[in-house]
C-alpha cells in the first residue's frame, strides 16, 4: 500500500500513474467474524464491547465487478450501523451479506464468513469497472452509502425505494473502514477541498440522513419559520439537523443532556435549548413499563416557553423508544414526527389519540436518494454546512471508537484515519479553509 499512499501524497501524480499502480492482493481492513455472532449472548446490549468483535487484519482484495469502483480509503468513520454490526444487534448481518450473495454470481463476493464494516470514506480512485465513465483513477472523493441495483421501476422515481436497496458497508461487504474500499461508482461524489481527508468523511451517512430527514420532500419538508424539535442536537445526526434547521430559515429547538452539548449546539447558532439532565425529564417508569404522561405535558409547556406559545411543526426523532411519545405528543395539531432511527430500542409506543385526532404524521426516512446524498455532499462543498468531527481514531483503534460511540461518549462524529498518516491532511482550498476554520474545528476538543 506504500506505493498507494506515497502516489496519493505526492501532488502530483496522474491519473495515468494511479492507473498504473499495482494493486494488492490483499490490504488491511476492519471486520466482525461469521464465527463470533454469538460471543455476546446472554449479556444486554450496554455490555457487549465492540473491541472484543471488531477484527484488524489482512483481507484479500475481491474482484471489481462492472460499475464498481476501488478507492484508496484514506479516512473514513464511526456510524452506529458499524455499532450494532460489532454488538450483532438487532440481528447478525451476515444475514444481509447471504440474501445478497443469493441474487447472482457478481453478488455472491459479498457472501463471505467476515463483513468488512463501514458507511463513510474519504480517498482517492484506484481502479474503475466496466461501463464506469464518470469517475477515473485519482479523483478524489467521498462516498455516500446507498447500494441499489435499480433493474425494477420501484427505486426510478426514488432510489431509496429500489427493492434492491441496501447500506453500503452495513448490508454489503467490503464497507469503508479499510485501506481499500469497493463501491459502486454511483455512490462517489467530489471530495470538498477545504476539508482534511478526516473530516471529508466523517459528513457522509449522517450529513445525508439528516438532509432527507428534515430538508427533503421524502421527510420534514421543512420551511422557513418552523419550530424544529432535534433530539440529540450536538450529535452525530443532530448536529446537522441544527445546522439545517438554522441554514433553512427554521428555528431549531435543541434537546442536550448536559452543559457541554448544550455550548456546542449555541456555538451553531442554536438559542431554543432544553438540558434533560437539568430538567429531569422522565418519560418512563424506573421499569421501564409505563410512560407518564405528565411528563410530556411537562415538556411541551417547556417547549412552549421557549417558543413564544408555540408548539412544534416538525420533530427530528431518531432516540425510539425513550422518546417517541413525547415526540408524538408535543407535536402541533398537523405537524409530523420524522424517524430514521430507534437508539434507545425499537419498539415505540405513544398515545394514538394526539395522532390520530391532531391528524399529525409520522415519517420514515431512511438514508437519502442519489440527488439527496450530493444535495447534502455539495452544501457540505460550499461551506453551508460543515463536518462534525470530535475526534479521530487510527484503524487500529476501530473497536474503541465503536465502543465511545456505542456509549455515547463522544460528541457529533468519531472519526478513523486509514491510510492517512496522520490528521490534518487533504486539504487543497486553505483559503476557503481560513474562512470557516471556527466551523469546522467547533466540535473538536470536546
Amino acid at each position: 500500500m506504500q506505493n498507494i499512499l506515497d502516489a496519493i501524497q505526492s501532488g502530483s501524480a496522474t491519473s495515468e500513474d494511479f492507473a498504473s499502480l499495482e494493486l494488492p492482493e490483499s490490504y488491511r481492513a476492519a471486520f466482525v467474524k461469521k464465527e463470533e455472532v454469538d460471543m455476546f449472548e446472554g449479556l444486554t446490549a450496554k455490555e457487549k464491547d465492540p473491541r472484543k468483535s471488531l477484527h484488524v487484519e489482512e483481507v484479500p482484495l475481491p474482484e471489481l465487478g462492472p460499475g464498481e469502483a476501488f478507492v484508496a480509503v484514506m479516512a473514513s468513520a464511526i456510524n452506529y450501523n458499524t455499532v450494532w454490526t460489532s454488538i450483532f444487534e438487532p440481528v447478525s448481518t451476515f444475514g444481509f451479506l447471504e440474501r445478497y450473495g443469493r441474487n447472482s454470481e457478481l453478488t455472491k463476493r459479498h457472501d463471505l464468513p467476515y463483513h468488512v464494516v463501514g458507511s463513510d470514506l474519504a480517498g482517492v480512485v484506484l481502479k474503475t469497472g466496466p461501463g464506469v465513465t464518470k469517475w477515473k483513477p485519482g479523483d478524489r472523493v467521498v462516498a455516500h452509502c446507498l447500494s441499489v441495483e435499480l433493474e425494477g421501476p420501484d427505486g426510478h422515481n426514488d432510489t431509496m425505494l429500489d427493492t434492491e436497496q441496501r447500506i453500503w458497508g452495513f448490508e454489503t461487504n467490503f464497507g469503508g473502514l479499510a485501506d481499500v474500499a469497493m463501491v459502486k461508482a454511483n455512490q462517489l461524489m467530489p471530495k470538498p477541498e477545504h476539508l482534511t481527508w478526516e473530516e471529508a468523511a466523517s459528513p457522509g451517512l449522517v450529513n445525508c440522513t439528516a438532509y432527507r430527514q428534515l430538508v427533503s420532500k421524502n421527510g420534514g419538508d421543512m420551511k422557513q419559520g418552523d419550530n424544529v424539535l432535534i433530539w440529540g442536537a450536538s450529535g452525530g445526526l443532530g448536529g446537522f439537523a441544527t445546522q439545517y434547521a438554522l441554514n433553512g430559515g427554521a428555528t431549531p429547538v435543541c434537546v442536550v443532556s448536559n452543559e457541554e452539548k448544550a455550548r456546542i449546539a449555541r456555538s451553531m447558532g442554536a438559542e431554543l435549548i432544553i438540558n434533560r439532565s437539568e430538567e429531569g425529564y422522565k418519560f418512563w417508569n424506573d421499569e421501564g413499563t409505563e410512560q407518564d404522561p405528565r411528563e410530556w405535558k411537562r415538556f411541551g409547556a417547556r417547549i412552549r416557553e421557549l417558543t413564544g406559545g408555540e408548539d412544534i411543526d416538525i420533530v427530528f426523532e431518531h432516540p425510539g423508544r425513550e422518546t417517541f411519545g413525547a415526540s408524538v405528543f408535543v407535536t402541533r395539531k398537523g405537524g409530523t414526527i420524522t424517524t430514521c432511527a430507534s437508539t434507545t430500542g425499537y419498539m415505540h409506543e405513544y398515545d394514538n389519540r394526539y395522532l390520530w385526532m391532531n391528524l399529525k404524521r409520522i415519517i420514515s426516512s431512511h438514508f437519502a436518494n442519489y440527488r439527496e446524498s450530493w444535495e447534502a455532499n455539495r452544501l457540505i462543498a460550499k461551506g453551508k454546512i460543515h463536518p462534525t468531527l470530535s475526534r479521530t481514531y487510527t484503524l487500529d483503534e476501530v473497536g474503541q471508537a465503536s465502543l465511545d460511540v456505542h456509549q455515547n461518549a463522544h460528541q457529533g462524529k468519531v472519526g478513523v484515519l486509514c491510510l492517512a498518516p496522520e490528521e490534518g491532511l487533504g486539504v487543497l482550498d486553505e483559503e476557503m479553509r481560513a474562512e470557516h476554520e471556527t466551523a469546522i474545528n467547533r466540535f473538536r476538543g470536546v
